[in-house]
């Protein structure tokens, strides 16, 4: 990741990423050395160097989600946008029978740098483009990126002529439904879950298919702790698609699932924009979008948190606002956080809350519109209208 972002996760032993109180323990031991010159300070020799065993472990058992009988035939585009996902993606792919993906070579080797990128963040406008390139280069069917640590999955496909990245929420909903008609032989779970401010089409796909469904807070370190957690992800391109093995959010099994979708897809004479568009017919059109605010200072947002709620808006982009519900009261039997979740008609939503690793604050948009009559053009372009006209709203909420 850029330099000023690095840092580094820690997980206990059952594979999940901390949360309190251990994470508060962590911070107050360090606090107790921070005076000790660091070669004073007793360190534990109770660890082991990890080998290749792991790397191979894992890419049998990654390899190991796809059935002998699916599709395989397809043609991917890949970048890691200079990260590390590049080797074992190939590997796992060859391991699972389907073709390497072409290289975007210049984006392909790992580079602290991340020269042919502004901002190595795959959600970034122009973050795919020249995969899109190579894409159309080589007539491909689909494309594939990572983030830099690849553990985010993004993707694009042809569509009207042109190449369309998904939102996190379009993949979300392809990923949850795929695996809600053919859970993984391997998993035992019938739960599927998503961080609160995603899209929540999952909803009703996974209640369909007798899967119960839950929300959390945002962040994996919550939803790879759902109980029988089957699928999980979050809008910004998190999906955890073998929670058994992985319990976090897997770029690469993430991007190996919907690979071997779309070769089905493709086998079937169908693609994923026809899946797409199926599902909004049956659930309706789920519109989705974020508006954030970057400050200098933190108290800024506690100063734009504080107002909110003293005077929360009686309405946003022509729309009431119903409820509004304060998520530091840890409703819904969620852990508090600092945010608010606010109701409003049309069964539209916004949830703004302070970023936890940046200093921003965010705000999280969806407007839902059924399919009438069989109108899908209409459906799209009203929830296009009002999520233009909340978006407008917000954003002076925010500063």
């Amino acid at each position: 990741n850029p330099a000023k972002d690095n840092g580094y996760k820690v997980y206990l032993s059952d594979g999940s990423q901390i949360v309190a109180p251990v994470d508060q323990d962590i911070s107050r031991r360090i606090a107790r050395l921070a005076d000790r010159p660091f070669a004073d300070i007793p360190r534990s020799d109770n660890w082991i160097p990890l080998d290749n065993s792991v790397r191979d472990a894992y890419t049998r058992r990654t390899a190991s989600l796809i059935p002998a009988d699916a599709a395989r035939q397809i043609t991917t585009v890949y970048t890691p946008l200079h990260g590390v996902g590049g080797s074992i993606l190939e590997d796992v792919f060859r391991a699972a029978g389907f073709p390497i993906p072409i290289r975007v070579v210049d984006q392909f080797d790992p580079d602290p740098d991340f020269p042919t990128l502004t901002f190595p963040n795959p959600e970034e406008a122009g973050a795919l483009d020249a995969a899109i390139r190579t894409a159309r280069e080589c007539g491909a069917d689909l494309i594939l990126a990572h983030d830099p640590d690849a553990d985010r999955c993004a993707i694009a496909m042809p569509a009207g002529g042109d190449w369309r990245p998904l939102h996190g929420d379009e993949i979300g909903a392809l990923l949850g439904w795929w695996l809600a008609q053919r859970p993984l032989t391997i998993a035992s779970g019938n739960v599927m879950a998503q961080s609160l401010v995603s899209g929540r089409m999952l909803q009703p796909i996974a209640e369909a298919h007798g899967f119960r469904y839950e929300r959390t807070l945002t962040g994996f370190k919550w939803i790879a702790r759902v109980p029988d957690l089957t699928f999980g992800y979050e809008e910004a391109l998190g999906y955890c698609v073998d929670p058994e093995a992985v319990a976090d959010k897997d770029g690469i099994s993430a991007a190996l699932i919907i690979t071997a979708l779309a070769a089905h897809l493709a086998r079937e004479g169908t693609s994923l924009v026809d899946i797409l568009d199926d599902l909004a017919r049956r659930y309706g059109v789920y519109a989705n979008d974020q508006v954030s605010e970057r400050v200098k200072e933190v108290r800024i947002i506690d100063a734009a948190m504080t107002r909110l709620r003293t005077t929360p808006p009686t309405s946003i982009g022509g729309l009431a606002v119903r409820r509004v519900t304060d998520l530091a009261t840890g409703p819904w039997g969620l852990p508090s956080t600092d945010g608010l979740f606010l109701e409003l008609t049309d069964d539209a939503r916004v949830i703004i809350r302070p970023s936890g690793t940046e200093p921003k604050i965010k705000a999280y948009i969806q407007t839902v519109v059924p399919v009438v009559g069989g109108d899908l053009p209409a459906a799209r372009d009203q929830a296009d209208r009002m999520l233009t006209a909340l978006r407008a709203d917000v954003s002076p909420l925010l500063t």
